[in-house]
């Protein structure tokens, strides 16, 4: 199956009632491990990159990872996503680069860290909708602004997303889905006591826009047997805190259709490396450490798909092109 618009599976999403996982990835091993999950599992997925994760490996390297693990499963209908957006010329490098969605986070400024106005965010938002919809490409916008910083990426602060701003950014903006902030933080550390979402301001916004796919950011769950690997092996992650997989999925009915999750792997991957390092010291050949790495992701994310109900669907409908979604948004 060729790369298809995100726009696509979340459309197929909202009729199935689940949520398709979006797993960052930054090198072959984590590619490979998202790719062979989501084959296991028979999983529609998004494959996204951050801005970081396209610097670190370089843009074509990246590229040429995702459109392999697609050549090698054609079965499984793929997205490739750009995460967090900060421009329109982001946008236009990642849509040059063959991505079929990209998401604009003009809740920030073009920085990345400094909180925008609504004007602001309403302006980037449907630029970026304008260049992306007249090439085929799905994109995602951002109303609020979660906490924690990741990759460079964040404000620090909570600002809860506004109900009673959502339908107007959608009806100005033209976005096809929208990262609402309910209370999550990007990164390991993302509550100090037991997490509490705010599901009311979720089902009120599901209420003002039925049917629009929604996107929870910040959604690693941070399973502490995972910190509890990393912090054995020499690791120091004390009090580290993600969002328990029972509010995630309680929010997937609320209408979320696309779930973030980008911590857990790094913390599978670290934890199985570092594991190999100490129990085994003479090891140096990267294969050693990585190969087990790759499989403690796969396993993961096995789960993931399995929790958010993505297993099982991708066999469910005919992929369309950005040809067809072109055509669309220019109808």
């Amino acid at each position: 199956m060729p790369l298809v618009p995100m726009k696509q599976l979340l459309e197929e999403a909202t009729k199935g009632n689940y949520a398709v996982g979006a797993y960052n990835v930054n090198n072959m091993e984590q590619m490979q491990a998202i790719i062979w999950a989501a084959k296991e599992t028979q999983s529609p997925l998004i494959i996204q990159a951050s801005r970081g994760a396209l610097k670190y490996s370089s843009l074509v390297y990246l590229k040429h990872l995702m459109l392999a693990a697609v050549e090698e499963n054609p079965e499984i209908p793929v997205a490739m996503h750009l995460d967090h957006g900060n421009s329109l010329e982001s946008a236009k490098t990642a849509i040059g680069l063959g991505f079929t969605s990209v998401m604009i986070d003009g809740s920030l400024e073009e920085d990345g860290k400094t909180a925008s106005d609504y004007e602001y965010n309403v302006k980037v938002t449907k630029s970026v909708v304008e260049y992306a919809h007249a090439n085929g490409v799905t994109v995602e916008g951002e109303l609020g602004t979660l906490g924690g910083i990741e990759d460079g990426v964040g404000s620090g602060q909570i600002h809860v997303t506004d109900p009673a701003q959502v339908q107007d950014f959608v009806e100005k903006t033209g976005v096809d889905a929208l990262a609402v902030a309910i209370g999550t933080s990007h990164g390991a550390y993302k509550f100090k006591e037991e997490p509490k979402l705010a599901f009311d301001v979720l089902a009120e916004i599901g209420k003002r826009l039925p049917g629009f796919p929604l996107v929870m950011h910040g959604s690693s769950s941070v399973p502490e047997e995972l910190v509890a690997i990393v912090n054995k092996y020499g690791g120091n992650m004390p009090n580290a805190k993600g969002v328990p997989m029972k509010a995630i999925q309680q929010a997937i009915p609320l209408g979320v259709r696309k779930v973030n999750v980008d911590t857990d792997s790094r913390l599978a991957m670290t934890g199985a490396i570092r594991k190999v390092f100490v129990e085994t010291p003479e090891k140096f050949d990267p294969r050693d450490y990585l190969k087990p790495a790759r499989e403690a992701v796969k396993q993961l994310l096995v789960g993931k798909m399995k929790d958010f109900g993505t297993a099982g669907h991708a066999g469910d409908y005919k992929p369309k092109s950005l040809e067809d979604y072109k055509k669309l948004y220019a109808g």
